[in-house]
């Protein structure tokens, strides 16, 4: 409209005043152009926002704490309508990844560095995963940007459809692949470790750009964008950040006895267990971590290291030791003194947030976090759309656990929110 104005008044108008109205047409066009929001990577904002699978929640209040948005968004999960929503399966995935255009266009991935902090700073991720497809995609697209590396780690156990699928999803992506040795996990055992060993190792391997390394489940999700997690790791320069605390007296019928897998369980023989072969104390934790690249170099080459993990083979739950025993051994890069001095909760590493039922409560009177607002499974809170708001005030880089079956609108919401503030700025 504006260059069909212009263009009249051009032709209406005396020969001297043309080449003047053709300047100013020019300087009007180009401010214009300058003040419109700038598209990213050929598709808006919005485009790049997963799409709200219920137009009758809205995901600003649910933010923001409102209770009885929050309230409406269990009553729609309750709704036929919503119960009878789409759902992809590993084969609708398998069918979608032979395009891997239209898969990433579809699914909407950030196929461009958002900054050029963030190239500078590219993070490595093992990610170990047994079921929910449609989970994994929507925690590897919230995490997904170029200059990083993803290293799936698949359950031996899954089923053949489930790894055809995220097989599927690592082809359209030259920096994610899936683990090259699979083991089949589990619960407790050491095989939980060696999943994350191999993904370690292939990274470590594969490019050696990457500063920090970060490992997830496939029920974890972030609470901070790529850029926040990059800013917090600078700060950190070169150190570790991980739960490690000193071991409780309860936890050590874990380590000091031999343990066996039998029918997929595992089973406490009675037999009593060598010291493990370090000079430092054992320390508690979790399977959670975030470690520089040294860390990650030590971990694999050296060999007293080599020995400690071979010792807590037959142990039960060593990732719930091994990572923050390691963390306080003073030769490893970036590693904290065995004094107590320096333990680290879980509250206070940036790892993980979980909520355990058994430390829930009223914050005010001194509980860690107020009570889930989802369901418990195991004593850990499924987060539920509640439990947002709390959340995001924490430092954390990632929540566990999440689940699309539990509260949809607990994941929507957090995702839509953090791909608008890794957006917004590129705005303006």
């Amino acid at each position: 409209m504006l260059k069909n104005l212009l263009r009249r008044r051009l032709f209406s108008c005396p020969t001297k005043y043309y080449f003047v109205l053709l300047v100013l047409s020019l300087i009007t066009l180009s401010v214009l152009k300058i003040h419109q929001k700038p598209e990213f990577l050929g598709v808006s904002h919005l485009d790049l926002t997963e799409e709200n699978p219920s137009n009758n929640v809205n995901c600003t209040k649910i933010l923001q704490g409102d209770v009885s948005e929050i309230q409406k968004a269990k009553l729609e999960m309750l709704t036929v309508g919503f119960k009878r929503r789409p759902r992809w399966t590993p084969q609708d995935y398998i069918n979608m990844t032979r395009d891997c255009g239209s898969f990433i266009k579809t699914r909407k991935y950030i196929t461009e560095p958002l900054s050029k902090e963030e190239v500078a700073f590219p993070i490595a991720y093992s990610i170990v995963v047994h079921h929910k497809i449609e989970m994994l995609d929507r925690l590897l697209r919230a995490i997904y940007m170029p200059q990083n590396f993803y290293c799936i780690h698949v359950d031996k156990k899954s089923e053949e459809a489930f790894l055809a699928a995220v097989m599927g999803i690592a082809s359209c992506f030259s920096n994610v692949f899936v683990a090259s040795r699979l083991e089949t996990v589990v619960y407790a055992s050491w095989s939980r470790v060696q999943a994350d060993l191999n993904c370690m190792k292939e990274l470590y391997a594969m490019h050696a750009g990457w500063k920090y390394l970060i490992n997830l489940c496939g029920m974890d999700f972030p609470i901070k964008t790529n850029l926040e997690m990059v800013r917090k790791l600078q700060s950190f320069r070169g150190e570790n950040n991980l739960e490690t605390e000193k071991m409780p007296a309860h936890k050590e019928e874990r380590w000091r006895k031999h343990y066996v897998i039998m029918n997929g369980r595992i089973i406490n023989t009675g037999t009593v267990k060598t010291p493990p072969p370090l000079s430092t104390p054992l320390f508690s934790g979790s399977a959670y971590f975030v470690v520089s690249r040294e860390y990650v170099r030590f971990v694999l080459e050296d060999e007293h290291i080599q020995k400690f993990m071979e010792w807590a083979q037959d142990t039960y739950s060593p990732d719930e030791y091994l990572w923050a025993t390691i963390q306080r051994i003073p030769e490893v890069p970036g590693s904290l003194s065995s004094s107590n001095k320096y333990d680290l909760s879980d509250m206070n590493a940036v790892a993980r947030f979980v909520k355990w039922q058994y430390f829930e409560g009223d914050v005010s009177r001194g509980a860690p976090y107020p009570p889930c607002d989802g369901v418990h499974v195991r004593a850990v809170c499924i987060f539920g759309a509640g439990d947002l708001n709390w959340m995001l005030r924490k430092h954390h880089f990632f929540a566990n656990k999440f689940d699309m079956d539990v509260d949809l609108f607990a994941i929507q919401c957090l995702d839509e929110h953090l791909r608008h503030k890794a957006l917004e700025r590129l705005e303006h």
